[in-house]
């Protein structure tokens, strides 16, 4: 029995769908920006339609993400390199955890209200009941990290100057997609945001230095052909 296909009631077609939930989800776009981009191409939709789109659409697409980039690749216990940063919402700090592995994959993005140390442990537990165990777990100094003893994997913790530019540099590209968004209002917004950015995120980061650019151009390429594939009959 064939799936029944997600876009069979809307009248929109499912590449436009598609182009539009890409096209605010990975580049630093407003969801007004998106509504002029696509009415230079003739299509003539609202910017609250595109917010619809990616509310109904986004969690579907970073769920089939994953599932194919976990079926494809084994999975990243080699190391981990792990870190948080604030993010304020209608005016009151958050903290958005972040787990990536040696090759800039993000693993795990989850949102806490403190990081402390019980914030840290619920993190922890999340990203390794998923993941699996490490080898190697880089962070930084931070006293909540103590969360590893908890859990029988302080030996493998590796703290240092600069070990840990992985992650942080992986903090740059949501930074961007904040300012465009000016900021979030609900922590269940950022929580869900950031899941769907991490894996479309994941999806087309390709680093054209560490490749030809023959490769780089047929990555790319293979890139958008499976994203366009995603969630079809």
């Amino acid at each position: 029995m064939t799936k029944p296909s997600p876009f069979r009631y809307f009248k929109t077609s499912e590449e436009i769908i598609r182009l539009a939930v890409m096209l605010y989800v990975r580049f630093p776009l407003s969801l007004r920006n998106v509504e002029d981009l696509l009415h230079e191409r003739g299509v003539d939709i609202s910017h609250e339609t595109v917010r619809y789109w990616w509310h109904r659409f986004g969690p579907m697409f970073a769920t089939e993400i994953r599932k194919r980039r976990i079926e494809g690749m084994q999975l990243s216990r080699w190391k981990w390199h792990l870190d948080e940063i604030f993010v304020k919402i209608n005016g009151e700090r958050h903290y958005l955890w972040r787990a990536v592995d040696h090759e800039g994959e993000v693993l795990e993005s989850f949102v806490t209200k403190t990081r402390d140390k019980k914030a840290a442990l619920k993190f922890l537990r999340k990203s390794m009941k998923r993941h699996g165990q490490p080898k190697a777990i880089v962070t930084d100094r931070l006293r909540s990290y103590g969360a590893l003893r908890e859990i029988g994997a302080e030996d493998r913790q590796v703290t240092g100057r600069w070990l840990n530019n992985q992650v942080e540099n992986s903090h740059l590209p949501f930074r961007r997609r904040e300012r465009a968004m000016l900021r979030f209002r609900r922590m269940r917004s950022l929580q869900k945001f950031a899941a769907i950015h991490a894996s479309v995120h994941n999806h087309f980061n390709l680093e054209p230095s560490l490749s030809t650019r023959h490769h780089f151009k047929a990555n790319r390429a293979a890139a958008l052909a499976q994203w366009r594939g995603l969630c079809a009959e």
